[in-house]
């Protein structure tokens, strides 16, 4: 009988064994706020190469995305805007310490910048980052405690202040303090800052990546917003990881790295041009090269020395945002 129980064992198993042994055909990208529609086209386009996957979406803030991943969202992969937020997941345990060799470009697949969107007209003729500091101009971006895109805002407005104050820091921080009093209300992420300023008419000029300025010009018309490259801007990487410790535990670390190549594919990049964004293949930006005007873009290194020097003197606490955001 025992021998009868386990040859029955032994067959059993030879149909079970090859259904748990499957790849899991299941992701979940955690990306930040404004990428919804990108990411749509993206994981369409994935999906019809990888009959039968889901590619499930959060999106939000991406600190507040990396800080839900730790305490619970079992996100395979992060599409983020934001280095720093990345690392925080690296000191965390969740993500590879060498995330950034994983990955070309430093693991950005496209970039952007900070860029304007003012009312059709621009009646305030709003030109340039000096503006936002003037009396009559009143901008709209979200909170930087909780936005990586507000972050970009913050760090460009800071680098053309550098500038253009010869590193006269009082200078400087007074200028950043005028532009955050000129802000009439700090949503908690990019696309709600999008609808205060565009359904809601509040403000007279939404500072957001170029890629959204783009997007909300196609959407709304010419004939009601129009988009405003300023002299100078930051360049702001899109970084992209696997999250580590969740793949391992789905057993999706495979799928997570062909769902992350595919936007350095032609067809990705493809995709990320036509919503906006600025990408590495050398075909693709060929073919859009009329589309996308010609800016100076400095970058954290350069300007800054660097994430790493920038968490600690602008964005951890009691550091130069917490001074000059305040108590906002």
């Amino acid at each position: 009988m025992n021998r009868l129980l386990i040859l029955g064992t032994a067959f059993a198993a030879l149909f079970v064994t090859p259904a748990l042994a499957q790849e899991p055909n299941k992701l979940l990208n955690a990306s930040y706020d404004i990428a919804r529609e990108i990411f749509a086209a993206e994981n369409e386009a994935f999906i019809k190469s990888h009959p039968g996957v889901i590619i499930d979406q959060s999106h939000a803030g991406t600190s507040k995305q990396a800080r839900s991943i730790v305490e619970g969202l079992e996100a395979d992969v992060v599409t983020f805007n934001q280095v720093t937020d990345v690392e925080f997941l690296v000191k965390q345990g969740f993500v590879s310490a060498d995330w950034q060799k994983e990955f070309p470009n430093n693991a950005s697949p496209f970039y952007s910048f900070p860029s304007f969107l003012v009312r059709a007209g621009n009646p305030k003729n709003i030109k340039d980052w000096s503006d936002l500091a003037r009396d009559d101009v009143h901008a709209v971006f979200p909170n930087p405690k909780t936005s990586g895109n507000a972050r970009y805002t913050y760090l460009a407005a800071y680098a053309w202040a550098k500038e253009a104050y010869g590193g006269d820091e009082e200078k400087i921080e007074a200028f950043i303090t005028k532009i955050f009093d000129n802000v009439p209300v700090f949503d908690t992420g990019g696309r709600a800052a999008t609808t205060t300023f565009v359904e809601r008419e509040t403000g007279d000029v939404l500072i957001t990546f170029e890629a959204e300025t783009r997007s909300i010009v196609k959407q709304y018309g010419a004939d009601k917003v129009e988009s405003v490259i300023p002299s100078v801007s930051l360049l702001a990487e899109f970084p992209v990881a696997v999250v580590d410790k969740v793949a391992k535990k789905h057993g999706s670390e495979v799928l997570a790295k062909s769902y992350l190549d595919f936007l350095y594919s032609e067809d990705g990049q493809r995709i990320a041009a036509e919503f906006g964004h600025r990408v590495h293949n050398d075909k693709v930006v060929s073919e859009f090269k009329d589309e996308f005007p010609e800016i100076r873009l400095v970058n954290v290194d350069d300007v800054f020395g660097g994430w790493s020097k920038i968490q600690t003197e602008h964005f951890s606490s009691g550091g130069t945002l917490d001074k000059l955001y305040g108590s906002r």
